[in-house]
C-alpha cells in the first residue's frame, strides 16, 4: 500500500533533495504547499523559476547577479579583493558593511578527500585578475577549516611572489562568548594571531 497518494510523494521527494531537509520536514513543506492558497503557490513556483532563470554568476567575481556583472564589481574599490569560498560567504562579508572592496568566489576550496584540486575551482581567473594590473591587496576570507586554509596557503603561494600583499582574516575568540567554553584550537589560534593594543 502507499503511504502517499503520487502528487505529495512527489513533491516530498523534490522537497528533500534541499540540504537539511529530511523526510519529515519534506512533508511538513508538502502539506503547507496543500494548504495555501492557489495564488500562494503559484508566487512560490513563479519565484523558484525565476530565480533559475535570471540569476548567473558575476563574469568577473563569480557572485551571483541579473547581468554580465555584479553590482559591486561595477561600482566598488577594485584595489582590494576579497577571495570567498561561495557567494553566501560574500553576503555575510557584506552584511558587516565594513569592506569597500570587490570579491573574488572560488566556488569551492581545494580537498583532495573529494577529488576537488586547485584547477576545479577559480583561482586561475584570480591570477587573471591580478595580472590586469590595479589589485593592491588579496584578503583571503576562506573558512578556517582544512580545506580553507589549504587553500589560503595555495593562493598565497601563487600570490605573494607577483608583489601583492596578502592577508588572512584573523581568527579569534567571538565576542560575548567565555574562555573557559571556548576550545582549544580556537584558543590557541587567537594566541597566534594577537595583536598589539
Amino acid at each position: 500500500m502507499k503511504v502517499f497518494i503520487e502528487p505529495i510523494g512527489r513533491l516530498i521527494n523534490e522537497f528533500t533533495k534541499l540540504p537539511g531537509v529530511g523526510a519529515k520536514t519534506a512533508q511538513r513543506y508538502a502539506y503547507k504547499i496543500i494548504n495555501m492558497p492557489t495564488a500562494e503557490v503559484e508566487a512560490f513556483a513563479e519565484a523558484l523559476l525565476c530565480v533559475k532563470r535570471d540569476v548567473r554568476y558575476c563574469s568577473v567575481c563569480g557572485n551571483f547577479t541579473e547581468g554580465e556583472l555584479c553590482d559591486v564589481c561595477l561600482t566598488r574599490d577594485k584595489s582590494v579583493v576579497c577571495v570567498v569560498k561561495e557567494p553566501k560567504d560574500v553576503i555575510a562579508v557584506e552584511k558587516t558593511h565594513e569592506f569597500k572592496g570587490v570579491y573574488h568566489v572560488l566556488h569551492g576550496t581545494i580537498s583532495p578527500m573529494d577529488n576537488v584540486g586547485p584547477n576545479d575551482i577559480r583561482i586561475k581567473e584570480l591570477l587573471a585578475r591580478i595580472a590586469e594590473g590595479g589589485i593592491e591587496e588579496v584578503i583571503l576570507a576562506t573558512n578556517p577549516d582544512v580545506e580553507g586554509e589549504a587553500t589560503a596557503m595555495y593562493i598565497t603561494s601563487l600570490v605573494k611572489p607577483l608583489g601583492i600583499k596578502v592577508s588572512r582574516l584573523a581568527h579569534g575568540i567571538p565576542i560575548g562568548s567565555d574562555l573557559e567554553y571556548t576550545d582549544e584550537m580556537t584558543l590557541a589560534r587567537a594566541l597566534a594571531d594577537r595583536k598589539v593594543l
